[in-house]
C-alpha cells in the first residue's frame, strides 16, 4: 500500500520506528524537509529519488514530494476483538466513503474502543485515503471483515452484546442507559442501516437535529455516539 503526504509519512515514521512497516521511500529530487529526512535516516531506510511526474503517477493524492510503500493492513479476526470481557465495538453497515472510515478509526483509537467490524462486500476497505485520514491511528486499531454482517450481529447478541443502532427515527441518544458490553452500528452514508441489521438492534437511537440540516456526516455522528457510549 502506498501512503503519501508529509504529515502522514511523518506520523508513520514517528510512531512505527520499531516495526518493519515501511518497505520503500520515494522522494522528489528537490525534497528538503529536514525533519522527515532525519527520521528516514534514523531508521536506515533507502530513499529512491524521482522526478515529480514519476511521483504523480504513483500517488492519487497530493504527495507533497514524498511517498512511502508500507505493508498492507492486516485485518483482525472477530475473536481478536472480543478478548475484553466488556468489549465495546463499532459496526459499520456498508459505509462507502474512505474519509469517513479514516475519521472513525481515529476516534475509535482515541476513545479506546476495542475494534471495528466491516462487511467484506459492498463496503469501503482500508486504503491509502483511509490511512491518510486516520493520521497514523490505523495501525493501533483492530478491524475485522466479516462475510455476513447480520449473522455476526446475532453471534454478538448470543455472546451478551447489546446492539445499538443509529437512525433518524430513534430515541434521543442521551436518554439511553448504555450497557457495558455493547456494539454501536453506524449505517451507510446514503441508506442508513440495512433492514435486517436494524431489526437485530436492541436500541435505535438518534441525535436531535435543531437546525435546518436534518442529518450529520457519518464520522461526526459516530464520534458523538462513541463518546456517549464511553461516558455512560
Amino acid at each position: 500500500m502506498l501512503v503519501s503526504g508529509r504529515n502522514n509519512c511523518k506520523e508513520i515514521l514517528k510512531k512505527f520506528s520499531d516495526k518493519k512497516l515501511i518497505k520503500k521511500v520515494f522522494c522528489s529530487k528537490n525534497f528538503n524537509e529536514k525533519d522527515l529526512l532525519s527520521l528516514i535516516e534514523k531508521q536506515k531506510l533507502k530513499v529512491f529519488y524521482k522526478e515529480k511526474f514519476e511521483l504523480d503517477k504513483l500517488a492519487k493524492n497530493n504527495h507533497q514530494g514524498i511517498i512511502m510503500e508500507v505493508e498492507d493492513f492486516n485485518y483482525s479476526s472477530l475473536d481478536e476483538l472480543l478478548r475484553n470481557e466488556n468489549s465495546k465495538l463499532v459496526i459499520l453497515d456498508h459505509l462507502e466513503d474512505p474519509h469517513n472510515l479514516g475519521a472513525i478509526i481515529r476516534t475509535v483509537e482515541a476513545a479506546g474502543i476495542d475494534g471495528i467490524i466491516l462487511p467484506k462486500n459492498r463496503s469501503v476497505e482500508v486504503n491509502e485515503t483511509v490511512m491518510k485520514t486516520s493520521v497514523g491511528a490505523l495501525y493501533n486499531v483492530k478491524i475485522a471483515q466479516v462475510t455476513n454482517l447480520n449473522q455476526t450481529i446475532l453471534k454478538l447478541k448470543d455472546l451478551g452484546f447489546w446492539i445499538i443502532g443509529t437512525d433518524m427515527e430513534g430515541d434521543n441518544y442521551q436518554t439511553i442507559k448504555y450497557p457495558s458490553k455493547s456494539a454501536l452500528v453506524i449505517g451507510s452514508e446514503g441508506f442508513g442501516m440495512s433492514r435486517l441489521v436494524k431489526q437485530s438492534c436492541d436500541y435505535i437511537v438518534s441525535i436531535p437535529m435543531n437546525g435546518k440540516i436534518n442529518s450529520l456526516n457519518a464520522s461526526v455522528a459516530a464520534g458523538i455516539m462513541i463518546y456517549e457510549l464511553i461516558r455512560k
